[in-house]
C-alpha cells in the first residue's frame, strides 16, 4: 500500500475530524445568528406598521428647530442631521483629549505608586482608592456644581496673567495663533521632522555596530529645534499667543471651554486615569526583576531602568486592559446628559422629543458609539502588534 493510501485511510470520518467539526460549528453559530438577527428585525417591523409607523431616516432632513449651546456651526434652522453631527463632534472632542491626558495622568501615577518616595507613593495609593471606589457620576457633578460653579463670576473672573481667565461659565487659555508666513514654517518642520528621522536612523545603526551609547534622542530633538527654530526665525515668527480677557461680560480670544466640557472631560480623565495608574504598576510589577537587575548591572540609572528597560516591557502588557479603559471613557461620555453639555446622547435625546422618532435614533446611536468603539480596537489593535515580541500570539 502506497503512502498517500495509508495517510487516506488514517483519517478519521467527517462526523469525527476536528477540523471538520470546528468549521461546522461556526457555520452552525453565524446562521442562528442571522435568523435571530432576521427575527427581531421582522418582529420590529411589523410592530411598527400595525401602528402606522415605518422605520425610515427621512426626517433627518428636516429642520431641527432647537439651539445648540456649544460646538461647530450650527442654527435651529439647521436639520437634525446637523444637530447629530454637532453632538457627535463633542463627543469626539471630549473623547480624544479625554485619552490623551488620562494616558498621562496614568502613566504618571503608575509610576509614582512604585516611587521610593513614601510620601509620593502614599499620595497616589490615595488617589488610586478614593477615585475608584467612586461612581463616576458622582464625580463628574462634583467636579461641575462643586468646583466649576463655586469660581466666580465673568463680570469678576480671575485672571492667571496673561495665561487664563477661570469662571463659572467660561474657562479660558493663551492659545498659539497661526499669522501670516505660517506656510512657509510648517516647511521647516516639516524638514525639521525629517532630518531627525535621519539622524535618529544613522545614529542607531552606529550604536548597533559599535555598541557605544548613540544619544539618538538627543541629537534627534537638536536637529528638530534647530532646523524648525531656524525656519521661525527666517518667515518672520508667524506664531503668536492670542491671550483672553474679560470685555463686557464675556471672555474675548483665548481657547475656550464651557464649564460643561471642563466638568465632564475633567471627571473622565482623574476616573479612568485611576485604573489606567493601576494597570500601569501591575504591568510594570509583572516585568521579571532579572530584567532591572541586568540594567543595573550595565550601569544604567533608575531612570534609564525605568525609560529603556522596565516601561518598554511593561506597556506590552498594560496596551490591551488600557484599551477597555479607553472605550471606556468615551461611552461613559455620555453622562454628560447629567450636566446639560450637548453630547451625542443629548442632542440625540432633544431630537427625539422633537421627532418623535425614538427607535431609529436609538439605532444610529447604537451604530455610532459601536462605530468608535471598533475604530478605538483597530487602532489600540495595530499598536499592540507592533510592539509586541515576535513570537508573541503564535
Amino acid at each position: 500500500m502506497s503512502v498517500e493510501a495509508t495517510a487516506r485511510s488514517a483519517r478519521p470520518p467527517l462526523w469525527r475530524d476536528l477540523r471538520v467539526l470546528r468549521v461546522a460549528g461556526q457555520v452552525v453559530f453565524v446562521a442562528v445568528a442571522v435568523v435571530f438577527f432576521m427575527t427581531l428585525t421582522s418582529n420590529l417591523t411589523d410592530s411598527l406598521r400595525r401602528q402606522g409607523l415605518d422605520i425610515s431616516l427621512d426626517f433627518l432632513r428636516t429642520r431641527a428647530g432647537f439651539g445648540i449651546s456649544e460646538g461647530i456651526s450650527y442654527s435651529a434652522n439647521d436639520s437634525f442631521l446637523r444637530a447629530f453631527q454637532v453632538g457627535v463632534v463633542n463627543t469626539l472632542r471630549v473623547a480624544g483629549v479625554g485619552i490623551v491626558l488620562a494616558t498621562v495622568l496614568g502613566v504618571v501615577m503608575g509610576v509614582a505608586r512604585l516611587s521610593p518616595n513614601w510620601l509620593v507613593r502614599k499620595i497616589a495609593q490615595v488617589y488610586v482608592e478614593t477615585i475608584r471606589n467612586t461612581p463616576v457620576l458622582v464625580q463628574i457633578i462634583f467636579w461641575f456644581f462643586g468646583v466649576i460653579f463655586a469660581l466666580p463670576p465673568i463680570q469678576e473672573a480671575r485672571t492667571l496673567g496673561s495665561v487664563g481667565i477661570l469662571s463659572n461659565r467660561i474657562i479660558a487659555l493663551a492659545w498659539p495663533r497661526l499669522e501670516e508666513g505660517a506656510g512657509l514654517w510648517a516647511i521647516f518642520v516639516v524638514a525639521g521632522v525629517v532630518a531627525a528621522a535621519v539622524a535618529w536612523s544613522r545614529l542607531t545603526r552606529l550604536g548597533d555596530r559599535t555598541g557605544r551609547d548613540h544619544h539618538r534622542v538627543r541629537w534627534g530633538l537638536g536637529v528638530f529645534t534647530i532646523v524648525t527654530l531656524s525656519g521661525f526665525l527666517i518667515s518672520g515668527s508667524p506664531v503668536r499667543f492670542d491671550t483672553p480677557e474679560v470685555v463686557r461680560f464675556q471672555v474675548e480670544g483665548g481657547l475656550q471651554v464651557s464649564a460643561g466640557y471642563a466638568a465632564l472631560l475633567t471627571g473622565l480623565v482623574v476616573y479612568t486615569g485611576a485604573f489606567i495608574t493601576e494597570i500601569v504598576r501591575g504591568s510594570i510589577l509583572a516585568v521579571p526583576k532579572g530584567q532591572r537587575e541586568a540594567a543595573e548591572a550595565l550601569g544604567l540609572n533608575p531612570f534609564q531602568q525605568l525609560r529603556f528597560v522596565v516601561l518598554p516591557q511593561a506597556m506590552r502588557i498594560a496596551l490591551p486592559p488600557i484599551t477597555s479603559q479607553y472605550l471606556n471613557l468615551t461611552k461613559n461620555s455620555s453622562l454628560a446628559i447629567a450636566i446639560g453639555f450637548p453630547d451625542l446622547m443629548g442632542v440625540s435625546r432633544t431630537i427625539i422629543n422633537q421627532s418623535g422618532k425614538a427607535t431609529e435614533m436609538l439605532l444610529i446611536v447604537m451604530a455610532t458609539y459601536l462605530s468608535m468603539s471598533l475604530f478605538i480596537s483597530l487602532v489600540m489593535n495595530t499598536i499592540n502588534r507592533r510592539v509586541a515580541l515576535r513570537g508573541e500570539g503564535r
